[in-house]
């Protein structure tokens, strides 16, 4: 007698494993372009990257971690042949590398929702496949703002206008600004973003135009598409764009979100600046991300092994519901986002003007 097996009759919860992730890969902006590490289970919940600086490189800061020789006087280039010539019969002094070490742990999230067997049984709409689809829906939208966290803390910031730090942003993104961020991190040797991940909950990737991934709240986008030098999306020669990409000025590619949100009141007075301000007092400020290859990476949600998912349907008799009356679908995860190397991207703080 053949016995039932696995392939003969998948499981209900496979399947909804996969429709959570379906519904999450799709909306994904951030989480598409860190480096993604699969943390395999059983090895604790603490994350450790490593990296080596290159030659002549310190640990000081984001650019000392990027760049020889970064300051002095003179012909840097010439003190960079003269320190590595070597005499005849000599045996030149050892270099040693240097390692820097970037520390995470591993954190728990997760989302329930719960209805009656009257709701599954009776009602017109199917309510649970609803609750499904706002299970992955709500697993990135936290993702993404744990991501957004993570990465405003980097320590490359630039503001607008004339100022100097949050409370003192003054004005909106200008090309001179753009120009200034990618003159940073080609001088730290970050390499354009040339493929990210597809639209699906594997981790396939697609190629993509060379470019600085710049990723912004929906409200800047008008600011941007008034830059000197803007193309929009629709207008591209030839590529296909990626999702919600709005266009590309110079090496800067954006991509819109209405899930970056501002920090309401957090800039200077308003006066005359005609920026945007939710009381009509402080600028709302902005905070926008821009990405250059392997500058970040993440503990990755994706594959059917990577949430813990709960679907009961209501039927389940035990002592804390004996007469099975009710039903969850939910899931848990587990997410961690380093930033790597500050020096290969940016964070920018603005303004955006007051639409009349």
């Amino acid at each position: 007698m053949a016995i039932q097996s696995y392939a003969t009759d998948t499981p209900r919860i496979g399947k909804f494993k996969g429709m959570i992730l379906a519904h999450a890969e799709a909306k994904e902006r951030l989480g598409k372009t860190g480096r993604q590490v699969p943390m395999p289970k059983n090895n604790s919940d603490t994350y450790v990257a490593r990296r080596f600086l290159p030659y002549g490189a310190t640990a000081t800061n984001a650019t000392t971690q990027n760049q020889f020789f970064q300051t002095g006087n003179g012909d840097r280039s010439s003190a960079m042949i003269q320190a590595n010539q070597i005499a005849e019969g000599v045996t030149p002094s050892p270099d040693s590398l240097i390692a820097v070490d970037i520390t995470v742990v591993l954190i728990q999230y997760g989302c329930l929702y719960g209805f009656t067997d009257k709701t599954f049984l009776l009602y017109e709409d199917d309510i649970p496949a609803e609750m499904v689809k706002q299970v992955g829906e709500r697993v990135v939208l936290v993702n993404e703002q744990i991501i957004y966290g993570a990465l405003k803390s980097c320590t490359n910031q630039y503001y607008g206008g004339t100022g100097t730090s949050l409370t003192t942003v003054n004005g909106a993104i200008t090309l001179g600004m753009v120009r200034k961020i990618v003159k940073s991190l080609q001088a730290n040797h970050a390499e354009p973003i040339t493929s990210v991940l597809s639209a699906s909950q594997n981790f396939d990737t697609s190629a993509v135009p060379e470019g600085y991934m710049v990723y912004v709240n929906s409200d800047m986008n008008p600011d941007i598409r008034d830059l000197p030098n803007f193309t929009p999306a629709e207008k591209y020669a030839s590529g296909k764009p990626m999702p919600y990409e709005l266009g590309m000025c110079e090496n800067f590619r954006f991509i819109w979100s209405p899930d970056l949100p501002s920090i309401q009141n957090g800039g200077a007075a308003v006066g005359a600046t005609g920026l945007y301000s939710t009381t009509g007092s402080l600028i709302d400020v902005y905070q926008f991300i821009v990405a250059a290859e392997n500058a970040w990476s993440q503990i990755a949600v994706r594959g059917r092994q990577s949430l813990e998912t709960t679907y009961l349907e209501p039927g389940k008799k035990d002592k804390a519901d004996p007469l099975g009356q009710r039903g969850y679908a939910g899931t848990a995860w587990w997410k961690a986002v380093m930033v790597e190397n500050p020096g290969w991207m940016a964070v920018g703080n603005v303004g955006v003007k007051n639409l009349t």
